[in-house]
């Protein structure tokens, strides 16, 4: 009997088949020779998460179903906060608020990359020191940055309208006037957000390489095509970064807002973010199931304009 006929020759198919069982089989006898070890490393991360984030959220979740009295004691409601929440006028205008403030912060984006470019040019002095200087309103307390942009913002005695004053032009009482008081709140958001976009697309900028400036050059392209044609495309994912951070942190608007219009402000109801409606709900008229319901509402918005974001990125964000 031959030994292809006794099955004594293995073919390729059988012997890769065998080398990847005794691979599996190999991982398999690491994973019960470490025990328990990699888990009791990662415990701690997985306990603060739970801990921190998820068992908050599923409270909340509980909460937004209930209603509570004002000692205490909480009484099951079903989804009355969320009837109540989808007929109240005032959430449509705190989201209204919000998307203007979050539009006007992501137009701050183009800015910020045109920015990091400058201070990247080879052989440009003091940019270090530029960096900081971007970079210190973002780090700054949101009540210090409030105040300071409350005396610019005066209506009578600001220096922004002083500034407009010189061209002819009547400014209005920034933060006392409704529909111009979430504009003033966004410039200041953006204004303080502009540093940290600048980092992250500076960084993003040290990893293209010069010789692809040095190849569109060679080619005739101007500095201003190298910029659309080198620059901002390899950027793409440093800019999808730097507009998932700030799309969260915009949603997020509450101290900016509450530090520059002040709690008696008359606008303030009008002028009003998703989150200054929590806030409203849950601190000051004390409703905690209806703010609840609020809390959810951001998270789910947060979450699907994320995913809309992830989604969406397949179509310009270059990986290679």
């Amino acid at each position: 009997m031959s030994a292809v006929g006794s099955g004594l020759i293995a073919t390729p198919g059988t012997a890769v088949a065998s080398g990847g069982r005794r691979r599996r089989g190999a991982e398999a006898h690491a994973r019960r020779r470490d025990g328990a070890w990699p888990w009791l490393f990662v415990l701690p991360l997985f306990a603060g998460i739970t801990l921190f984030y998820l068992w908050p959220i599923v409270q909340t979740f509980y909460f937004s179903f209930t209603e509570w009295g004002v000692f205490g004691g909480s009484t099951w409601t079903g989804v009355a906060n969320y009837v109540r929440l989808v007929s109240d006028p005032d959430l449509y205008r705190a989201l209204g608020n919000t998307l203007i403030y979050t539009a006007v912060v992501l137009a701050g984006i183009p800015l910020a990359v045109w920015l990091a470019s400058l201070l990247n040019t080879p052989g440009l002095r003091f940019a270090s020191v530029y960096r900081v200087l971007f970079f210190l309103p973002y780090i700054a307390m949101p009540t210090a940055v409030a105040m300071v942009w409350r005396i610019i913002f005066n209506g009578d005695f600001g220096i922004l309208n002083y500034a407009l004053s010189l061209v002819g032009i009547d400014g209005p009482y920034w933060v006392s006037t409704a529909g111009v008081a979430i504009f003033a709140v966004a410039i200041v958001g953006l204004w303080s957000s502009l540093g940290f976009s600048m980092i992250v697309l500076g960084a993003g900028l040290k990893n293209i390489p010069a010789e692809l400036y040095e190849a569109a050059e060679l080619d005739g392209a101007s500095p201003w095509r190298q910029f659309l044609s080198v620059t901002v495309p390899l950027l793409t994912p440093s800019i999808f970064f730097v507009t998932i951070i700030t799309v969260i942190s915009s949603f997020q608007l509450f101290d900016l807002l509450y530090a520059i219009l002040g709690s008696q402000n008359p606008i303030l109801p009008k002028t009003m973010s998703l989150v200054y409606l929590f806030y409203q709900a849950g601190f000051v008229t004390n409703e905690k199931g209806y703010a609840a319901s609020v809390a959810m509402l951001i998270f789910v918005i947060i979450g699907l304009v994320t995913l809309l974001q992830f989604r969406l990125q397949r179509r310009w964000v270059q990986s290679d």
